[in-house]
């Protein structure tokens, strides 16, 4: 682990590579998807995605090995999609057995408030399960589940862009923290130490710490 994340500095050493390319939005974001009719019906009828491209075939481009799929593509107002495949046989991918529910996840960006509440309705109205709206201070968000299980956020951003890059004026002093006391924190394990859950130093959220020990 430890040489995976040293060796990930070495480009920047080397000047002989090129310089990154531009990398100017997503393209797509694809996941397994049960059913292709269900799936549209989620993301064009209630989330008013539109379907904008298929792709059909019998063998996988980038390995070759034998699997027919029908991959689709939802089309985001900035060009971007997110796309699924359904292999023909109504499974859904099964969730990480090591990883919580609400980790892996997309987020979408809506206008305002008011728009998450009307999703919410549209949601609701549908049947699908929706929590929040959410305050994260700088964004409120909703979430819920899609057909295939794949969590997905809607988010209206609140911050100004003054404000986030104000933010962004810490972050690498943050995460540098996080990662010495990680190391502290492996080479405590490696040595037989008692290894309590790592937390941050900074607690963003404090109301939720405090909600959460009075419901405890």
């Amino acid at each position: 682990m430890n040489s995976l994340i040293k060796g990930s500095n070495s480009a920047l050493a080397d000047p002989s590579l090129p310089a990154p390319a531009p990398i100017h939005q997503l393209h797509h974001y694809a996941y397994r998807a049960r059913d292709a009719e269900e799936t549209r019906h989620f993301y064009e009828d209630i989330l008013g995605l539109p379907l904008y491209h298929i792709i059909q075939s019998d063998y996988v481009p980038s390995t070759g090995e034998y699997c027919p799929y029908t991959h689709f593509f939802f089309r985001l107002q900035d060009g971007s999609f997110i796309a699924f495949f359904d292999l023909g046989n109504d499974e859904a991918a099964l969730p990480s057995p090591n990883t919580p529910l609400w980790v892996n996840h997309i987020s979408f960006r809506v206008d305002t408030v008011a728009d998450l509440e009307a999703m919410k309705a549209r949601l609701q109205a549908d049947g699908v399960e929706v929590l929040g709206v959410t305050d994260h201070h700088i964004f409120k968000s909703i979430y819920f589940f899609d057909p295939n299980g794949v969590r997905l956020e809607l988010t209206a951003q609140l911050a100004d862009e003054f404000q986030m890059q104000k933010e962004s004026q810490t972050t690498h002093a943050r995460l540098a923290e996080w990662t010495a006391r990680k190391e502290q924190w492996r080479k405590d394990r490696a040595e037989g130490k008692p290894a309590q859950a790592l937390k941050p130093q900074q607690n963003d959220r404090p109301e939720i710490t405090g909600t959460a020990a009075q419901n405890h």
